[in-house]
Order: structure tokens, then sequence, then C-alpha cells
């Protein structure tokens, strides 16, 4: 009895020390934010890949999805996103992040130079592979996302976060929606945001000098983490001019990943992302 009471007394005193560790590393962490750059890691996968830091702290990781279908995969981390490279199709699986009210009120500029992703192997895709080819460079994660750090914004014009994309469709319905996302950012604090291309053919077509393969379409999940109400939003669009509201390419987080062998938002609690993921909820407000 004389040992079990030594033991506790022993590990209440390694518990009050490991408490006021992380109180001090709590304070550090609040002092410098936004001065730690996360390490970059070329060699994980979907399954063992954490979230990058984001302008706002920590970030709980929801926006990764897990891949249930095998791809060809390189997980890359970067300051605002992660992506899931795929060296076939010299375009992304998928890019994730996720975004906070106070990086919405960033004021970094746009950086406009597109650049190959230095983390890649070469060869590279490089920003001449789109030049005449009738598509535009169309960001997955958007700079527009990433005015809250230089280093974020540089990062967001790498190839890797780039796809063909139709003009209109960038420049559109597919900007409408990034706008709709930073507005949902700032109403209700962070949402979680997933998306990329989707290949109905093994043999698309290709541009450039590095055979980028052109998407058939486009999906977007998004979740907004409303801990009395969490909504998770679906979002499929071809990859064509097609001028129409964001509620016509509305669909269930269920339906995606029945369309792209990837399991959304797969760190929520079982009964929440089952409920949440198998509707069509309305397009919520995007204004406080």
């Amino acid at each position: 009895m004389a040992r079990k009471k030594k033991k506790q007394a022993g590990g209440g005193l390694k518990g009050f020390i490991l408490l006021a560790a992380i109180v001090a590393g709590a304070l550090y962490f609040h002092q410098n934010q936004g001065k730690i750059l996360p390490q970059k890691d070329k060699t994980e996968t979907a399954e063992t890949a954490q979230p990058a830091a984001s302008g706002s702290g920590f970030s709980l990781g929801l926006e990764i999805p897990r891949t249930i279908e095998k791809r060809d995969e390189q997980i890359v981390k970067h300051l605002g996103y992660t992506v899931s490279y795929n060296s076939h199709y010299k375009t992304p699986n998928w890019v994730a992040w996720e975004l906070t009210r106070r990086e919405t009120e960033g004021e970094e500029g746009r950086t406009n130079k597109f650049l190959p992703d230095p983390e890649l192997p070469e060869p590279r895709v490089v920003t001449s592979d789109y030049t005449h080819s009738g598509y535009d460079r169309g960001h997955m994660a958007p700079a527009a996302d990433m005015k809250w750090s230089k280093q974020a914004m540089k990062e967001s014009f790498y190839m890797s976060n780039i796809c063909p994309q139709n003009r209109k469709l960038n420049r559109d319905d597919w900007g409408d929606l990034e706008e709709a996302c930073r507005g949902w950012a700032e109403k209700y604090g962070t949402v979680y945001i997933v998306c990329g291309p989707i290949y109905d053919t093994k043999q698309p077509k290709r541009i450039g000098k590095s055979g980028v393969a052109v998407p058939d379409r486009f999906f977007k999940a998004v979740l907004i983490y409303n801990r009395k109400n969490p909504i998770a939003m679906g979002f499929l669009f071809d990859n064509k001019a097609h001028r129409q509201k964001l509620a016509n390419y509305m669909t269930s987080v269920d339906k995606i990943e029945e369309e792209t062998g990837l399991d959304f938002f797969a760190k929520l609690p079982d009964s929440i992302e089952n409920r949440i993921e198998s509707i069509v909820p309305d397009m919520p407000r995007t204004r406080r």
C-alpha cells in the first residue's frame, strides 16, 4: 500500500511539471504565432500527413481526406495548404486547407508568379506548359485565401496547386464558390476545404511539354464545423463554361466520395460525419 501511495505522489509531481511545461509552451507559441514555419516532409502518404500550419495557429486537420482508392500520390505540406500530387497526370489529386476568419483579413498582395514546386522531383511542371493551351492556370487553393502570409501567397502559385481549367469556369462560377467560402469563414470563423480534378477517361487530353492532363470535372467539399449545426457541402463542376447559381452545382459529400475514391472529413465522429455527408443542405448565407 505504501508503494502505491508513493507512485501516486510521484505521478502527481510529474503531472504538475508536465502541466507547467504545456502552459509555458502555449505562452511561447502565442507570443511567436506566425513566426514558426512547418517542416516539410516529402515522403508522407495521405494517411500519415499532418495538416499544415495556418495563419491562425494550430489546425485540427479536418480538411485532410483519406485515400480509399489507391493512386499515384506524393503528399507535400506547404504553409497554407496540403497537396496530394499525381505525377502521372501532372496535377494534384486533391488540395486541402483550413480557412479562418483571421486569414481572410490578410493584406498580402497577389504575386501572379507561377513557379515549379521545389518539393517535387524533376521534371516539374512549369508555367509555359499552359501557354497558348486555351486553359487557365486554375488554382485549387486560391491565392485570395493566402493573403495572410507572404510565403503562403508565393506557394499558392506553385504549379502543384494548379490545374488546366476552362477560362469562364475559373473566372466565373469556380471563383464565385471561392468567394463564398471566404464569406463562410468570415461568418462562422473556420471552414475546411478540399478540392481537385476528376478524370473520367484513362487517356485525358494533355497540354504542354510536360503533358499536363486536362480534367473532365472538378470537385470541392466544404465543412463548416459549427458544433451545434455542422454543415458539409459537395460541389461538382464540369470543366467548361456554364454560368449558373452555385446551388445548382451542390451535391452530397457522399456523392463526391463515390466520384473520387476519397473519404472526406474522416476525423469527425462517425455519427456526425454520416449524418451531414449524406444530405444536400441549403446554401448557407455568407454574412454575419
